[in-house]
């Protein structure tokens, strides 16, 4: 965790000096309003990863969560019911993740995968790739304003951040995610069930993208069908940048909260040092890839690999 908070230190002393307008406190609110979602669909991510599993249909996730919080409010469902309401979508699409790859025991690469497909696909097919317009006034910033709003969003997202990184610490789950993660047939004999974990890491992960697709959403006057393109792999990145091992077993919330910061900082860093935006996701697959290796390299089988 040393690392990423040494890089973001770095990156924010670099901006200070050439870039200070990068400090204004309209720039560091839409940057942290923008990071909401993503801090909540890499905290479910990381708990998938935890669990020693990875889950990619994320961003397809995302947009199903967002058009269907569009919809349902312009059907009259109230912003309070929305909060449970998506969630739920969300969670559903996780099941049914959790079940192909605990139950079915397939792959879940190859579930997530043909998941992103199935509910990219689908969703481009009901919408007809049009946008979801004519949102009713009260669902805008929860029509609370856009001040009071920001601050619901703001709380609402550190709270189940926090929460959630309290239960993986002191709860009993929390260390069944661990356990699991860390091998799965010790966790059995040791009489947690792994299937279970599993099913219920990828269920959590579907709320957590769905609440985070809601709070993403009341931000905006339309809801676009093609929300969450990429937000997978900055997920992926932003657990792994934090110090979660790709193999399961290792890593905190608190970690991928520093990959998130680093993570999300780039793009908008990149604007104020007069660097072409492009170059964010080959940054961003750079960052992921020297963690990897990072974290390989310090595995007794990657040594001894190495050695021989």
């Amino acid at each position: 965790m040393k690392a990423p908070a040494l890089a973001l230190a770095a990156l924010l002393a670099v901006l200070a000096i050439v870039a200070p307008g990068f400090y204004t406190p309209s720039n560091l609110r839409d940057l942290l309003l923008n990071n909401l979602a993503p801090l909540l669909a890499s905290a479910g991510m990381t708990v998938v990863i935890l669990a020693g599993q990875i889950d990619i249909s994320t961003g397809a996730q995302f947009a199903v969560c967002s058009v269907a919080a569009g919809e349902l409010a312009r059907l009259g469902a109230p912003a309070a019911a929305l909060f449970v309401l998506v969630p739920l979508v969300g969670g559903a699409l996780g099941m049914a993740n959790g079940a192909l790859v605990a139950r079915a025991r397939i792959p879940a690469i190859v579930v997530t995968l043909a998941s992103m497909v199935v509910l990219r696909d689908g969703l481009r097919w009901v919408t007809r790739g049009a946008w979801v317009q004519d949102l009713p006034a009260s669902f805008q910033w929860l029509g609370l304003g856009q001040q009071a709003g920001q601050a619901v969003l703001l709380l609402v997202a550190v709270a189940v951040f926090a929460l959630l990184a309290a239960a993986l610490r002191y709860l009993a789950a929390g260390r069944a995610i661990y356990a699991t993660g860390s091998n799965a047939e010790a966790a059995r004999l040791a009489g947690l069930d792994p299937q279970q974990v599993v099913f219920g890491v990828f269920a959590l992960a579907g709320v957590l993208t769905g609440l985070g697709a809601f709070l993403n959403a009341v931000r905006f006057t339309e809801i676009p069908s093609n929300a969450g393109l990429g937000l997978e792999m900055k997920a992926i990145a932003a657990a792994v940048v934090g110090g979660c091992s790709i193999t399961g077993g290792r890593g905190s919330l608190w970690g991928t909260l520093l990959g998130v910061l680093m993570l999300g900082t780039i793009g908008t860093a990149l604007t104020f040092l007069h660097v072409d935006a492009f170059w964010e996701k080959a940054i961003q697959g750079a960052i992921i890839l020297a963690a990897v290796v990072s974290a390989a390299a310090r595995l007794p089988a990657w040594r001894a690999h190495a050695a021989g």
